[in-house]
């Protein structure tokens, strides 16, 4: 038996629930705003082990290949814009998002903010 954390609702442990989380990627994009309250709300975390479920949560996404987005609009031509200030390796990428979220007060993010999809489903706008 894991001494990990559990979902409280669904009882998975924190990686199997990760895991889950990018799961979602052939599917749809995963938003920061979907990351913050999974662990806050799901597992309990604030401060430091917060951080980190969100640093691990954001590592799965980018290590099945995700690129940090934002929405294109509904009446944009794009779904996913592709964000590079962020960074092009996984671990700076990564970094970069969880100093950006910290500096905001680390909140639960609505769903206008950051996500992150596959880079087939993103556009990329000319360098």
């Amino acid at each position: 038996m894991s001494d990990e954390p559990r979902h409280k609702r669904f009882g998975d442990t924190m990686s199997d629930y990760i895991v889950q989380v990018a799961n979602e990627l052939p599917f749809d994009a995963v938003g920061m705003w979907q990351i913050v309250p999974g662990g806050r709300r799901g597992f309990g975390l604030e401060g430091d082990a917060l951080t980190d479920y969100v640093r691990r949560c954001i590592g799965e996404l980018l290590s099945r290949g995700a690129v940090p987005v934002i929405g294109g609009g509904p009446d944009g031509p794009h779904l996913w814009i592709l964000q590079r200030q962020y960074g092009s390796k996984p671990e700076e990428i990564t970094e970069n998002i969880i100093r950006e979220w910290l500096a905001n007060g680390a909140q639960d993010e609505d769903p206008g903010g950051l996500w992150f999809s596959l880079p087939e489903d993103a556009w990329t706008p000319p360098s």
